[in-house]
C-alpha cells in the first residue's frame, strides 16, 4: 500500500519523542481525493483519537495509521525524508490521489482543465502564477489566460512554450497549438520583469 523509508521512519520517531505523549502515533489522510486539489495531511494521533477504521503500518518504534477512506488513494505511495542544511524535507509521493486524467470519452475542455489544475498550476503556483482555460477552437487551438505572478511576466513566452504547451500536448494529443490571451503589459506584479534592451531574466 504505502512505503515509508527508513529515513522517514526515523524522522517521525524523532518528532513523536519530542511530544512526550505515551502511545502517540502518526495518522495520514487524503484531502479532496480524486480531484486536482488532492493533498496529503499528516497529524499526531493519540490512542483515543483512533476511530478503528484505520489501516496500520507498524514502523520501528511507532505506529503509522492511514485513515480508512484514504487507503485506496494511497496505492503505490511512498514517504521519504531528505536531510539538508535546514533540517530536511519530507516527501510524500502519491501518484493516484488526484485520480486519473479523464479518458478520451470526456470532452476536450474537461481534459485540458484537468491537466491545467493537476499539473500546470501546482508548478507555477510557486511563482504566484495561475493559468485558466478561456476556449478551445474547432482546430484544437487552446487559448489560455495567465494570472497572478504570470501576468506581465517577461518569461511567460518561455513558460508557455516549454512548460504549459509541452505538458498539454503530451497529455491531450488533439491539441494543435496553445496561445496566450493575456495582456501582459498591464501586469501589476510580475515574477520576472522585462527591461528595455535586456534579456527577460534581467
Amino acid at each position: 500500500m504505502i512505503e515509508i523509508s527508513e529515513r522517514a521512519q526515523q524522522h517521525f520517531l524523532r518528532l513523536l519523542s519530542q511530544q512526550g505523549i505515551e502511545g502517540l502515533s502518526i495518522r495520514l489522510r487524503v484531502i479532496a481525493p480524486g480531484t486536482p486539489a488532492a493533498d496529503c495531511e499528516l497529524e499526531f494521533c493519540e490512542p483515543q483519537e483512533l476511530t478503528g477504521g484505520e489501516w496500520t503500518v507498524e514502523c520501528s518504534g511507532f505506529d503509522f495509521h492511514i485513515e480508512g477512506d484514504s487507503a485506496s488513494w494511497l496505492e503505490g505511495a511512498t514517504i521519504d525524508f531528505e536531510p539538508n542544511q535546514t533540517g530536511g524535507q519530507l516527501n510524500i509521493r502519491a501518484p493516484k490521489i488526484k485520480g486519473e486524467l479523464p479518458g478520451m470519452e470526456a470532452g476536450l475542455v474537461e481534459r485540458v482543465r484537468y491537466v491545467l489544475d493537476a499539473e500546470v498550476n501546482p508548478r507555477i503556483a510557486a511563482h504566484g502564477g495561475r493559468v485558466s482555460l478561456l476556449e478551445i477552437d474547432a482546430d484544437g487551438v487552446v487559448l489560455l489566460q495567465f494570472g497572478g505572478g504570470c501576468h506581465g511576466c517577461g518569461m511567460v513566452d518561455v513558460t508557455l512554450k516549454h512548460g504549459v504547451e509541452k505538458t498539454l500536448r503530451e497529455r491531450v494529443p488533439e491539441i494543435t497549438e496553445v496561445r496566450d490571451a493575456t495582456d501582459h503589459k498591464g501586469g501589476a506584479n510580475p515574477y520576472y520583469r522585462k527591461k528595455e534592451g535586456q534579456s527577460a531574466m534581467g
